[in-house]
C-alpha cells in the first residue's frame, strides 16, 4: 500500500475530462476521416484533443463545434525568441489551443526535461491563459525499488511550489511510465493507490485543490475505461493509442459520462 491512506473522491463533484494525445501520428486526411467518424457523448465530459501542433487548425475547422476542446503536446517556456523548432503558449492559444500537456514522460525523457523545466512550462502555459496537464508517473525499475511514490510526488510539488495558488486551474495526469504503449495497464485497484496518494497531496497544499481532476494515463482503451472511471479519485484518462480510433476514443468517453 502507498502512503496516504485510502481515497475518498474528494468534496463535491470534480470534473471529468477524456484527453486523446495523438502524439506524432495523423494527416490533414486523417484528420478529415477521423471528425467524420467521431461522435461526441452527452456533454457531462470535458472531451480534450491534443494532435500534433502542425494538425490544430485543420482539426478545429473539422469538429467545428461539438464540444471539443483543443490543446498542444508541449511548449517553450518564453513567450518568443530565437528558439528553431519550438512554440510558445501565445502561438499555441492563438492558433485555437486552450491546454496544453506539460511534463509528459516522452518530454522527460528524449528531451531531458527535468522538474525545472516542467515547472518553468507549467509557468509559461498560466501566463498566456492555456490550461495545464501535468503528467506525472514512475518507470517500472522506480516502480520495483519502492521508490513509486516519492518520485510522483517529487514531480508535483516541484510544480505546486512554483505555482502557488495558479495550481488550482490545473489538471494531473497520471502515467505509469510501464503502461505506455506497451499494452501493459495498471489495474484500476493500482490506478486508485496512486490517485488517491495525489489527491492526499493536494488536499494537504490547499483545500481548494481537491477540485484539480486527476486523470489515468497508461493504456486506456474501451475496455478497461469503464472500471478505471469508477475508481474514485480517477477523473477520466488520458488516452493515448485509442485516441486515434475515433470509434473507440467515443467509446472512452461514453464510459465517463456513464460514470
Amino acid at each position: 500500500m502507498l502512503p496516504g491512506g485510502p481515497g475518498t473522491g474528494g468534496a463535491g463533484v470534480r470534473e471529468r475530462i477524456v484527453a486523446g494525445n495523438w502524439k506524432m501520428h495523423g494527416s490533414r486526411d486523417f484528420v478529415r476521416r477521423w471528425a467524420g467518424d467521431f461522435r461526441p457523448g452527452t456533454g457531462s465530459t470535458t472531451v480534450l484533443l491534443i494532435p500534433p501542433v502542425v494538425l490544430l487548425s485543420g482539426l478545429v475547422d473539422a469538429c467545428g463545434e461539438r464540444g471539443v476542446e483543443y490543446g498542444v503536446q508541449t511548449i517553450h517556456p518564453e513567450p518568443e525568441g530565437a528558439f528553431t523548432g519550438e512554440i510558445s503558449a501565445e502561438m499555441a492559444a492563438d492558433a485555437g489551443a486552450g491546454w496544453t500537456l506539460i511534463g509528459h514522460s516522452e518530454r522527460r525523457l528524449h528531451h531531458h526535461e527535468d522538474d525545472a523545466a516542467v515547472a518553468a512550462r507549467f509557468g509559461a502555459a498560466r501566463r498566456a491563459g492555456l490550461r495545464p496537464v501535468l503528467c506525472v508517473g514512475e518507470t517500472l525499475d522506480q516502480r520495483r525499488a519502492g521508490s513509486a511514490a516519492e518520485v510522483v510526488l517529487r514531480q508535483l510539488h516541484a510544480v505546486t511550489q512554483q505555482a502557488g495558488a495558479d495550481f488550482a486551474e490545473a489538471v494531473v495526469a497520471y502515467e505509469p511510465v510501464w503502461a505506455i504503449g506497451t499494452g501493459e495497464t495498471a489495474t484500476p485497484e493500482q490506478a486508485q493507490e496512486m490517485h488517491a496518494l495525489l489527491r492526499d497531496a493536494l488536499r494537504r497544499l490547499a483545500p481548494e485543490f481537491d477540485r484539480v481532476p486527476l486523470l489515468y494515463g497508461g493504456s486506456v482503451k474501451p475496455e478497461n475505461a469503464a472500471a478505471l472511471f469508477a475508481q474514485p479519485d480517477v477523473d477520466g484518462g488520458l488516452v493515448g493509442g485509442a485516441s486515434l480510433d475515433a470509434t473507440a476514443f467515443g467509446a472512452i468517453v461514453a464510459a465517463s459520462d456513464a460514470g
